[in-house]
């Protein structure tokens, strides 16, 4: 691919990033959206989203994403199925390097998300893809009929674990303190479900297993006591880590690496913005992301209009 040159171009693909593609194409921008590893983001690893409006019955998280590149694409976004790995935003048109070429853009909104959070324990990541997961929807029908164990206490570790029941035989979630975060609605879901249990005060030390997962270490985290469970499957949600590697000394970010933008999600940087979980520590919603993403490139839209406006 030969050098482009772009008005808008969008690293990641998940609901800010196309929700921006969709507004920037709008304003007849002809945004380029880079899909990155992910076309969806992390919302198409989502067995059912049931609380984007507009869908009574839920929506898949797969079936969302095409849904939001259609539409951007209807109005003249260009998805391009390509990672971005080197950026260079000393100057503008900003350099962006990708797995097939160079863009140079006049503006950049980076929507590149976030990636699940491991727990750090021995056997974690040689079991990983052999017992060990980070996505229900992905590798939950693996364990039709087998005892999974569910580590997290958030929205998503009780959605997941949920979504689990429908295969696996029993589903026990552990999580680290005694109370959960998670929404009450969901809470009361779990704790009715005849498959679900509940592990409190309670952390993994060590996934045991030779070529797959047998069993997990447990310790209680009050009393000190140390415990073994069998189990056929590990599941981890316990939050998610921002994408923002790339941009390091050259955006400012927040102590836990997001980056730092004000209300109309502009960062540091004049042209660039920043839209979804890299700038979202708090809420992590489809529609907070699709949200940050329409602010983007509303955004980006007026700051090219007053450039043009300068330069004429």
């Amino acid at each position: 691919m030969a050098e482009n040159h772009v008005k808008v171009l969008i690293l990641g693909s998940g609901p800010a990033g196309l929700a921006a593609a969709l507004y920037a194409a709008r304003a007849e921008l002809a945004p380029v959206v880079l899909t990155g590893m992910q076309l969806g983001g992390q919302a198409a690893l989502t067995h059912t989203i049931e609380n984007y409006p507009g869908f009574p019955e839920g929506v898949g998280g797969p079936q969302l994403g095409e849904l939001f590149q259609k539409q951007a694409e209807n109005f003249g976004a260009k998805v391009e199925f390509d990672m971005a790995h080197e950026v260079d935003l000393s100057q503008r048109p900003y350099t962006v390097k990708t797995d097939s070429g160079e863009y140079k853009a006049d503006t950049l909104i980076l929507s590149t998300g976030a990636n699940p959070i491991h727990l750090e324990i021995p056997g974690e990541v040689e079991l990983t893809g052999r017992g060990v997961s980070y996505c229900a929807t992905c590798d939950g029908w693996f364990f039709k009929d087998k005892k999974v164990v569910v580590v997290g206490g958030g929205d998503s570790a009780f959605e997941e674990a949920l979504f689990i029941t429908r295969y696996a035989s029993s589903v026990t979630l552990i999580h680290r303190r005694e109370e959960f975060r998670a929404g009450a609605i969901l809470q009361n879901r779990a704790k009715q479900h005849p498959k679900m249990n509940f592990i409190l005060d309670t952390v993994v030390t060590e996934v045991v297993g030779s070529d797959k997962l047998e069993s997990l270490k447990l310790k209680n985290v009050k009393t000190g006591a140390e415990s073994t469970i069998e189990t056929d499957g590990l599941f981890i949600f316990i939050g998610h880590s921002p994408n923002t590697q790339m941009f390091k000394g050259q955006l400012a970010m927040s102590d836990l690496g997001y980056v730092i933008v004000n209300d109309k999600m502009e960062t540091n940087v004049e042209g660039v913005y920043a839209a979804g979980e890299i700038a979202d520590p708090h809420f992590r919603q489809v529609i907070t992301s699709a949200g940050m993403g329409a602010a983007a490139a509303i955004q980006a839209t007026r700051y090219l209009e007053e450039q043009e406006a300068v330069h004429s």
